[in-house]
């Protein structure tokens, strides 16, 4: 989502005269696109600010405006905050009011020294979004959905990014013709809880499945995914759709951060070890070859030896492809921020490093099955290598290959020869 909001943000300047600079030194206007979702994440901004300071100094004794402003759920969550702790900070705003930027920067240039604008408005923002679609790359991310009204006791996300949205279809539909038509093979529709997705279409709403089911008739479209889900939002319609839909990866990003039930109720999940099992299992039926990463969270308030163990047992049960773990992170004005119970983080820290152990072999076993087999791969980048261009396998891997035949957008037949943790190498048959 972060990646998609700030190519919006450039999409949004680039027709008042901005371009993509290389380095602070030559740029006009810096804007740091900020994560709330953890600690460190969030004090990252501060460490950059930091560096940006000599620049705007440099800048100032020249007699140049370099605008400085900071986006995302760190502006939203801190607000003038942001300009008290770092005051060459000029703008402030937040995830729905980033699209008003280029009005913002015009009355900043008229004078007025600070601005924060970290409202929840009442225009819809795709409006103005949908208007300068950009798109260069085979791999397009569309915006469906926003929000959250899940309310885990241990996110910031229905605070920053505010309650549920789901864009109207037609919308959604004329934006996804326009990717295409710019060259992207792949479509993968956002959202902070994607599958609560219930967009207007005509005098009835449609779910998930069934926009996924109109996207895969446009002409152009070789591939569909969709992230973030939420185990509580995995309809049935949804997994069916995974059994019927070709052009749908067979790969799910489903976060389940505790294999403990007393934790998962402790972190408002609203679903049960037990429950997250059978969705995976439901899903396996309708697609042999379905692949799953997920989200963990170590050290959540309560979790008791035995409470982790039982993240590892379902760990080992699913068998992921990829995961994403962490430490909890206390984050203000949460629910679990004040909740009894806290880990020390030397529990913490040795609990992540057993959870990753595993979860790393578990990458390496399932990358490593795929050597001396054949699938298709859309090459999206160049590599680092001399004639080497870089994909993604239908399960989401990072695959090399060497070949001056193809170019970036095609998808092409790839022989797996060697693999590691994070990757594989292949050649073109």
């Amino acid at each position: 989502m972060n990646v998609y909001d700030s190519e919006r943000m450039y999409e949004l300047m680039k027709p008042h005269g901005y371009k993509i600079s290389q380095n602070y030194e030559e740029s006009d206007l810096i804007i740091l696109n900020t994560c709330h979702i953890r600690e460190k994440a969030a004090e990252k901004i501060y460490s950059e600010l930091g560096r940006i300071a000599p620049f705007k100094k440099e800048s100032n004794i020249k007699g140049k405006q370099l605008n400085i402003v900071v986006a995302g759920c760190v502006a939203q969550a801190e607000g003038k905050e942001i300009i008290r702790r770092q005051p060459i900070v000029d703008i402030v705003v937040g995830p729905q009011t980033y699209h008003r930027l280029p009005e913002i920067l015009n009355r900043l240039s008229n004078k007025q020294r600070k601005i924060v604008d970290t409202e929840f408005p009442i225009e819809n923002k795709f409006d103005e979004l949908k208007k300068n679609r950009i798109n260069k790359n085979a791999v397009a991310f569309l915006s469906i959905q926003e929000g959250c009204d899940k309310f885990c006791s241990f996110c910031v996300v229905p605070y920053t990014r505010g309650a549920e949205y789901s864009r109207p279809v037609l919308d959604i539909i004329s934006e996804a013709k326009n990717l295409i038509q710019q060259g992207a093979k792949e479509i993968c529709l956002l959202g902070q809880n994607v599958n609560a997705y219930h967009g207007l279409y005509k005098n009835r709403t449609m779910s998930l499945s069934e926009l996924i089911m109109e996207i895969a008739n446009l002409s152009g479209v070789k591939r569909i995914r969709y992230m973030t889900s939420h185990p509580a939002d995995m309809s049935e319609d949804l997994i069916a759709a995974h059994g019927k839909v070709d052009i749908l990866l067979p790969y799910l990003h489903l976060p389940v951060q505790s294999g403990d039930n007393n934790v998962l109720e402790f972190m408002n999940r609203k679903y049960t070890a037990e429950s997250y099992i059978k969705i995976i299992n439901r899903l396996r039926n309708v697609r042999k070859d379905m692949a799953f990463s997920s989200d963990f969270i170590v050290g959540f308030p309560g979790e008791t030896k035995d409470a982790f163990n039982n993240t590892l047992n379902l760990v080992k049960e699913v068998n992921y492809c990829q995961a994403y773990s962490f430490k909890y992170s206390r984050r203000p004005g949460t629910p679990g921020s004040v909740l009894k119970g806290q880990v020390a983080e030397n529990i913490k820290d040795e609990r992540l490093s057993k959870l990753q152990s595993i979860l790393n072999e578990q990458q390496l076993n399932f990358n490593s099955k795929f050597i001396g087999k054949s699938f298709d791969v859309l090459l999206e980048r160049i590599g680092k290598k001399d004639n080497q261009l870089v994909g993604k396998s239908p399960y989401m891997q990072a695959v090399h290959v060497k070949t001056k035949n193809y170019k970036i957008g095609d998808t092409v037949k790839i022989h797996i020869l060697r693999a590691d943790k994070n990757s594989l190498e292949g050649k073109c048959i």
